[in-house]
């Protein structure tokens, strides 16, 4: 069994399974992860067993704590996968996880559009909870419309009565609590250069999806875990909230990526 000090903000070469298979129980109070999405994405030849991540994920989850599994879904003989609702009803069917919620990822551009079917400009971002969540950090940056007037009128109760609303006269503010659809540009085959040397990975999310994820479910000291690492956006994004991260993936090429490309920005030097 690893020790606290030796997964502390490291990045870690193996297969997830194996790796976590080390780790203390109740250890993570934050997963931010995207799993190969399968056959979207050729990542250098290797697959995952998805019921041994989903198993292992659940054993280092603290009571309270959250994994917000960010995947995408394909299309074989014309028809989706649903592979993406499979391994949803997995985490909360066998690991008994609750589906606390379905999140969508909207993309900005679309690099490959679709030509028999409407564009697909979107991805899942499942938020699954051991229990209730014990951290929720909302973010209130969505405008809103009717800034600087008062709230009025009533609300309808379940029972299709109507109550006065309880901010009635209050002041709206400028920004609210944003909505579970979030918007930010794909990165996907962008290139990266460490001094003269440029790299690439071939399939990446934004560094601003990470670190909203990690504002919104965790605080600084927490335990930030991706399993899946690729080029380190969740380890980079944790370090620098105050998070304490642990990087594993299974391509020594993107490990390495990773620790330069973070090193690159000074957030470490190992």
């Amino acid at each position: 069994m690893k020790t606290i000090e030796e997964i502390t903000n490291k990045f870690i070469c193996g297969h997830n399974v194996d790796v976590l298979k080390e780790f203390p129980d109740n250890l993570v109070d934050l997963v931010v992860t995207s799993p190969p999405y399968n056959t979207l994405r050729k990542y250098k030849g290797f697959n995952f067993d998805f019921p041994g991540i989903a198993e292992q994920l659940t054993r280092v989850l603290k009571l309270g704590g959250v994994i917000v599994w960010v995947v995408g879904d394909s299309v074989v003989n014309s028809s989706e996968t649903l592979e993406p609702f499979k391994q949803a009803i997995y985490f909360k069917e066998v690991c008994k996880l609750n589906l606390f919620d379905t999140m969508i990822w909207e993309k900005r551009y679309i690099k490959f559009p679709e030509t028999v079917r409407y564009h697909q400009a979107f991805e899942y971002m499942f938020v699954f909870s051991k229990g209730k969540p014990s951290v929720f950090n909302p973010l209130k940056d969505k405008p809103n419309v009717y800034t600087g007037q008062k709230v009025h009128g009533k609300n309808r109760t379940g029972d299709d009565m109507f109550v006065e609303n309880a901010g009635k006269g209050k002041v709206i503010k400028p920004f609210g609590m944003r909505t579970n659809v979030w918007v930010y540009h794909n990165e996907t085959g962008t290139k990266y250069f460490i001094g003269t040397e440029s790299v690439k990975h071939p399939a990446v999310f934004p560094f601003q999806l990470a670190e909203d994820h990690i504002k919104s479910w965790s605080n600084p000291g927490d335990f930030v875990l991706d399993p899946f690492g690729g080029r380190g956006s969740v380890a980079r994004m944790a370090k620098a909230n105050n998070r304490k991260f642990i990087y594993v993936d299974i391509s020594q090429e993107f490990t390495d990526m990773a620790k330069k490309l973070c090193g690159n920005v000074g957030l470490w030097n190992d």
